[in-house]
């Protein structure tokens, strides 16, 4: 561990050092555990987007029971969490507001972390409606206004599925671009990646894949509408007629999204 803590400046250039120590400055490294301290690092090495799409986010809904936590601390709905929380369930379902309006919904038993790039997944799904970037630690995906679903499972591996939109996927590995370059997933595409970063699938959605999702977790008894679905109802009845909507698909006028402060500057600290 402490050899990759030296190399990681030299491939990230000054440049990339630089952010780096903005986003280490706020991590308490040395209350992490060893997946944790990955997973941090993992969010400082990613050059950042232009829109600090996940770096906050105010949990909106929380649904069966109370299972839902900021940092291992019970959350209640309207509580904003901030980079680098982690946002946990178990038992529970909750959806969480990013900044710009978009909106993601977690199921039970996932876990993610907060970040200036993008969330990082670690474990579970999360289905997203908006702008807002998703990691996991062998893929980030590069986010302009979609719905798709990001799960991570118990031996690493990633899928994404895209309901509607397009989304381009880098491969990594330790956070590190494999060099395969990004593969573009288009609507009504899913795409498997290994733990390690290689593709393993590239697939077409069915319309029974749809009527699980729709009808699964992510959709099913929550009351605040997805702020793009009405591009994702659009979408279906036009590619997959067959696809019975839920009822509560229908979009409404968005809230009010977060302001995004300027953010402070910080010192570099010591990797070494």
């Amino acid at each position: 561990m402490r050899r990759g803590l030296r190399t990681g400046p030299e491939r990230l250039g000054r440049a990339g050092l630089s952010q780096a120590g903005l986003n280490l400055a706020r991590v308490p490294l040395a209350g992490l555990s060893l997946a944790g301290l990955a997973g941090a690092l993992l969010l400082t090495l990613l050059p950042p987007l232009p829109a600090r799409s996940a770096e906050r986010a105010v949990i909106q809904e929380i649904l069966d029971g109370d299972q839902l936590f900021v940092d291992g601390q019970k959350a209640r709905v309207n509580q904003q969490a901030t980079a680098p929380d982690d946002v946990s369930t178990k038992a529970s379902r909750g959806a969480l507001a990013f900044p710009g309006g978009a909106v993601g919904r977690i199921n039970r038993f996932s876990r993610m972390r907060l970040g200036q790039s993008c969330f990082l997944l670690e474990s579970g799904q999360v289905l997203v409606s908006g702008k807002a970037a998703g990691c996991t630690r062998s893929a980030r995906l590069s986010v302009r206004g979609t719905n798709y679903l990001l799960e991570v499972d118990e031996q690493g591996d990633s899928q994404l599925s895209v309901l509607e939109g397009t989304v381009e996927v880098e491969p990594l590995k330790e956070g590190t671009p494999t060099g395969t370059g990004p593969t573009t997933v288009q609507a009504g595409q899913k795409l498997r990646l290994s733990a390690q970063g290689v593709i393993l699938a590239l697939l077409s959605l069915s319309s029974s894949d749809y009527d699980a999702i729709l009808r699964g977790p992510l959709f099913d008894g929550f009351r605040l509408p997805l702020p793009n679905a009405g591009s994702l109802e659009s979408y279906l009845r036009r590619y997959q007629p067959s696809v019975s909507l839920p009822v509560n698909l229908p979009s409404a006028p968005l809230a009010p999204s977060l302001p995004t402060p300027s953010l402070p500057s910080f010192g570099l600290p010591r990797l070494f």
